[in-house]
């Protein structure tokens, strides 16, 4: 399929372009500045947007899933990354300086329950952040469900997915000697942190590649080259969690707590042909949460501008709304 025609169909289905009405750089202490922006209705339900990663950064498409007549759409670049400052800094940089950057915007802009939106990394972030505040989530609504497990870490960097992308894979893999390849999280980790500048910006390119590339069920494998800033903050941040596990207790975490959540309605989109984020751990969830409606999205992958997940986010947030 044309990739212009598929990215036109997506646009069908969302709203028009919004601008914000508010604009900040807040202040959340550990030398961190984070970019907040509100758009449409200032009086409306308030819904905040977690964008992917970490370190992908919002977006002004990522205004358009909501009618700007009936939600307050709250989007944010969380640390390090996007309009946030300092750039690609991993310093004071966990989930938990997330979770607790979300609850400040939220006291901040006096907001007392959030509907909270969020794909990949976001859907990670929503479900860790509603586990953690669950009288502050009225519900979630997430897309590509990733859990933050060594299996799917397994999968994306281990082999598992490369196996339906070989020659992709083996550009990724490429790029690290052989007897460093058993270990790809920690390969890339010695040399996206090397402080050699040009070193950095090439493997965080090779980094962003691999998973751009496998994003979208119409891929040809051939994506564009990230501008290397965004490469850079993207990688080394992506890198530095998975490094780390998430930053969570123990493999396993948020199924584990899923019943603080069992109170909070949801619906979960998830592409059937998922590269990057793999069906099962969302379906796993809607088992684990009650309140979790599974709608699996026929003919898409992983992408948020893919026609179909674009589509019944759209039917969701309306739902939501009364229309």
């Amino acid at each position: 399929m044309d990739k212009n025609l598929d990215q036109k169909r997506a646009v069908q289905y969302l709203y028009p372009p919004v601008d914000p009405f508010d604009q900040r750089m807040l202040d959340v202490g550990d030398g961190h500045q984070v970019y907040v922006e509100q758009c449409g209705n200032p009086t409306g339900v308030p819904v905040i947007v977690l964008h992917g990663g970490p370190g992908g950064g919002c977006s002004p498409a990522m205004r358009r899933y909501f009618d700007p007549n009936y939600y307050r759409i709250i989007l944010f670049d969380q640390r390090g990354c996007g309009r946030s400052r300092p750039h690609a800094s991993v310093t004071n940089n966990t989930t938990w300086h997330l979770v607790s950057d979300i609850e400040l915007i939220r006291t901040t802009l006096d907001i007392d329950a959030l509907i909270v939106f969020g794909g990949s990394w976001g859907a990670t972030l929503a479900l860790i952040y509603a586990e953690t505040h669950p009288d502050r989530v009225r519900h979630l609504v997430l897309r590509g469900v990733f859990l933050m497990t060594q299996s799917e870490l397994d999968w994306f960097y281990g082999g598992g997915a490369g196996r339906f992308w070989p020659e992709v894979w083996q550009r990724f893999v490429g790029l690290i000697p052989e007897d460093e390849r058993g270990d790809l999280i920690a390969a890339y980790n010695r040399r996206l942190f090397s402080g050699d500048m040009v070193t950095e910006t090439r493997f965080a390119r090779a980094w962003s590649a691999w998973e751009n590339a496998l994003a979208s069920i119409h891929s040809t494998g051939l994506g564009s080259e990230a501008p290397s800033e965004y490469a850079r903050a993207f990688a080394r941040l992506e890198n530095h969690y998975f490094s780390n596990a998430g930053f969570l207790e123990f493999d396993g975490q948020i199924l584990a707590h899923a019943g603080r959540i069992k109170h909070i309605p949801g619906t979960i989109v998830q592409g059937r042909y998922d590269m990057i984020c793999p069906p099962d751990s969302a379906y796993a969830l809607s088992k684990a949460w009650p309140g979790g409606d599974l709608k699996m999205v026929r003919y898409a992958g992983h992408a948020l501008s893919e026609p179909g997940i674009s589509a019944e986010l759209v039917r969701v947030m309306d739902r939501i709304s009364g229309r």
